[in-house]
């Protein structure tokens, strides 16, 4: 198979992303990706980035693998990602918050850096907002067991503020994710009413025990977020922090080596 990817002075890096955990995460991803081409001048086709990408719907459930309560989803996410590898990506997005619980794993498998959710989004939060310290986290069970959110930002000497697991709060935020009626990943871009009352109800929570912004810790929620006219804290997408990077390194604007460790 011939690829037909952009020479050295086109484009320094070419992006992988594995998407489809769920299915609407990477097109999230993908419109801030051109979204952000847009706002960065790019004018027709030839001014946006090449990138890869695989829809890779058919990996287990990442909350429940982590649980044991599923499949091992590793193979997957290793198998998908070495064959974005083989045809050609540079480094790799992975577009789906919960299976960062796999990072070591996966990375230890692959020629090309995985680019860190977490670790990129607490770096922006301690830049570009360097006045606050408490920060709230709305995710799966499977990020808050793994406590992804809360080591990244620790590491920036920020303070994580989210749910217990099986609290109430937190059995809420997942039923707005997974419910089978009305969770966003049964009702893809047309957020239930009773998802999006939901998340505002958990993120003014939040205010109130002290959280100056919110992290929209779960892709299904950066589509729930997006969607929502005012919420009470600011919120943080890590797909548009990630989108930048993205860009960036694309474009050789970064060095992709500085991101190894991630």
């Amino acid at each position: 198979m011939t690829l037909l990817l952009p020479s050295q002075d086109q484009q320094a890096a070419v992006p992988g992303i594995l998407g489809g955990l769920g299915p609407m995460a990477h097109v999230q991803f993908e419109q801030r990706l051109i979204q952000r081409s847009a706002e960065r001048g790019a004018r027709c086709d030839q001014d946006h980035p090449v990138w890869l990408l695989i829809n890779g719907t058919t990996i287990p459930n990442r909350t429940e693998s982590l649980q044991g309560t599923g499949p091992d989803c590793v193979p997957g996410l290793v198998r998908y990602a070495q064959l974005l590898e083989r045809a050609g990506a540079n480094f790799l997005i992975v577009t789906c918050n919960t299976a960062h619980g796999f990072y070591d794993q996966v990375q230890a498998q692959l020629g090309i850096p995985w680019i860190h959710l977490m670790t990129c989004t607490s770096r922006h939060i301690h830049q570009t907002y360097p006045t606050v310290q408490r920060v709230g986290v709305l995710a799966t069970d499977g990020t808050v067991q793994c406590g992804l959110y809360s080591r990244s930002l620790g590491q920036m000497g920020l303070t994580p503020m989210g749910f217990e697991l099986k609290s109430p709060w937190q059995d809420l935020v997942m039923q707005a994710i997974y419910h089978p009626d009305w969770g966003i990943k049964t009702t893809g871009t047309q957020v239930s009413t009773k998802a999006l009352t939901v998340l505002e109800q958990a993120t003014n929570w939040l205010k109130t025990q002290g959280a100056e912004v919110v992290i929209a810790g779960c892709t299904e929620l950066s589509v729930a977020f997006a969607q929502m006219p005012s919420l009470p804290l600011p919120w943080v997408d890590p797909l548009d922090v990630v989108a930048d990077i993205t860009l960036d390194l694309a474009w050789g604007y970064r060095s992709l080596p500085l991101w190894q460790a991630a």
